[in-house]
C-alpha cells in the first residue's frame, strides 16, 4: 500500500510498541497515547518464545534481547510429592531452539529505545471512546484527537477502547484464579536454565524463571509465582504472606530459601488474568492487537509472543494490500486460526493447573509425563510451547 496513514496508536505496552516501530518504519504519521504518566513495564517476568524472538530479530532487537535475557532450555514441572508432570526441552522441537526469560522491564527498554520519536508520546493522556465517525479519539477529560486513518488499540487486558465497542466482544470474564509475583536474585540458583514449577493439587503452583538482567539492578534475576484464587490474591496481608511462606517451605524448601529475602506483603506484586474473545479484531477503521485483541490465562506462557505476532501481521497487511480496507480485511485472517488454538488451550488447560478439582490434578499428574513420552503428542506440546502450533491438524 503506497502513502502515509496517519495512525493512532493507543497503548504503550507491548503491542503499541512493536506496533510504533513496524509502522513509523513504513512512513506512516504516528500519534502515541499513553494514559501512565511516566510509561513503564507492568508485570512479572516471562518466557518468551521462538515466535517472539523472530519478530526481535526482524526488528533488529535480536541481540540486544539475548543480552539481557536468560536463555532457557527446559521446562520442568513436579508435583508436591516428586512426581514429574512436565518435561520439555527446545531441543526436542529444533536444533539450537530455545525461550528467553526476560524481565518486561528489559523489553520494555529496548521496545521504547529503538523507536525514534519515544519523545513525541502523549502521556497522562487515557483514551475512552471513539467518535460517531469513527475517526477521532476522546479522552477521559473530553478532548477531541484526530482525525486518524486508522486507529490500533493496544491498551492491554482491561481496554477501554474494547468496553467502548460491546458489541465486538463475545466473551469477556475474569478468571476466578491469580497469582502472587516478585523478582528475586538468582545467585546461585542451580537452574539457570530452566523454568521450573511445582504443584500441589490444582489449587496451588509455585514457579520459579530465570529472566536475566533487572533494569537498574546489578545481578542475574528469577520470577517467582505463587498461584492462588483471586480472591485469596485480592485480599493478600500480612497473613496471606506468611501462608504463603509457610505452603512454599513445606511444597519447595529449595525455592523457600530464596524466598526468604522477601520482608513484607508490600514485596509482592498481585496478578489477575481476563478471557478475551472478541467476533473480529477489527472495526470500521480500529483495529486491535495483544491483551486487547485476546486476552487469556498466562498458563501458555503465549501473552507477549502474541502481541508481537500481532504487530507483525497488521504492517504486514498494510505492506501488501492495495488499500487501508483491504488491509483491515486481510489482518483479521492472518491471525484468526493462530489466536484461536492458543485461545481454546488456554481455556481447556488451565483447570488442570488453576482450580479446585482434584480428580483433574490426578488426571494430570498420571497421564501428562508417559503422554509427553509419545512422539506425536510430544511434538504437539513442543509446537504449542513454542509458539508455533497454528491449527489442530497441523
Amino acid at each position: 500500500m503506497q502513502g502515509c496513514l496517519r495512525v493512532a496508536i493507543v497503548g504503550y505496552g507491548t503491542a503499541g510498541q512493536a506496533a510504533a516501530i513496524l509502522l513509523h518504519g513504513q512512513g506512516h504519521a504516528l500519534t502515541v497515547f499513553e494514559q501512565a504518566t511516566a510509561p513503564g513495564p507492568i508485570g512479572a517476568g516471562f518466557l518468551l518464545q521462538p515466535t517472539g524472538l523472530a519478530v526481535l530479530a526482524r526488528l533488529g532487537l535480536h541481540e540486544q534481547v539475548l543480552l539481557r535475557g536468560q536463555r532457557i532450555d527446559r521446562l520442568h514441572g513436579c508435583n508436591h510429592r516428586g512426581r514429574s508432570v512436565m518435561d520439555m526441552r527446545y531441543a526436542d522441537h529444533a536444533k539450537d531452539c530455545f525461550g528467553l526469560g526476560l524481565t518486561r522491564g528489559s523489553l520494555f527498554t529496548v521496545l521504547r529505545d529503538a523507536y525514534a520519536d519515544a519523545s513525541k508520546i502523549l502521556t497522562g493522556t487515557c483514551i475512552d471512546q471513539v467518535s460517531d465517525d469513527g475517526r477521532h479519539l476522546i479522552d477521559s477529560e473530553g478532548r477531541e484527537h484526530g482525525p486518524f486513518d486508522l486507529i490500533v488499540a493496544a491498551d492491554g487486558a482491561h481496554s477501554r477502547l474494547r468496553q467502548a465497542l460491546p458489541q465486538l466482544v463475545r466473551r469477556e470474564s475474569v478468571y476466578p484464579w491469580g497469582a502472587l509475583w516478585c523478582l528475586l536474585r538468582a545467585d546461585d540458583w542451580p537452574h539457570a536454565n530452566e523454568l521450573r514449577q511445582r504443584y500441589a493439587g490444582t489449587r496451588e503452583m509455585i514457579g520459579l524463571l530465570p529472566v536475566g538482567q533487572r533494569v537498574g539492578h546489578p545481578g542475574r534475576w528469577l520470577t517467582f509465582y505463587f498461584s492462588l484464587r483471586g480472591d485469596q490474591v485480592d485480599a493478600f496481608n500480612v497473613d496471606g504472606f506468611q501462608k504463603m511462606r509457610e505452603r512454599v517451605a513445606s511444597l519447595w524448601p529449595e525455592a523457600s530459601a530464596l524466598l526468604s529475602r522477601i520482608e513484607s506483603p508490600e514485596q509482592i506484586n498481585r496478578a489477575r488474568y481476563r478471557d478475551v474473545v472478541l467476533r473480529a479484531p477489527v472495526q470500521d477503521r480500529i483495529v486491535f492487537l495483544g491483551d486487547a485483541a485476546h486476552a487469556m490465562s498466562p498458563q501458555l506462557g503465549q501473552g507477549v509472543n502474541m502481541a508481537l505476532l500481532d504487530a507483525q501481521a497488521l504492517t504486514d497487511a498494510l505492506a501488501n494490500s492495495a488499500n487501508i480496507d483491504e488491509a483491515l480485511q486481510s489482518y483479521p485472517r492472518r491471525r484468526r486460526a493462530h489466536v484461536a488454538v492458543y485461545q481454546r488451550l488456554s481455556r481447556w488447560l488451565t483447570p488442570l493447573f488453576q482450580s479446585e478439582l482434584d480428580t483433574l490434578a490426578r488426571l494430570r499428574d498420571l497421564g501428562f509425563g508417559p503422554l509427553s513420552r509419545l512422539p506425536l503428542a510430544r511434538g504437539q506440546m513442543l509446537k504449542i510451547l513454542t509458539g508455533t502450533k497454528r491449527a489442530w491438524w497441523r
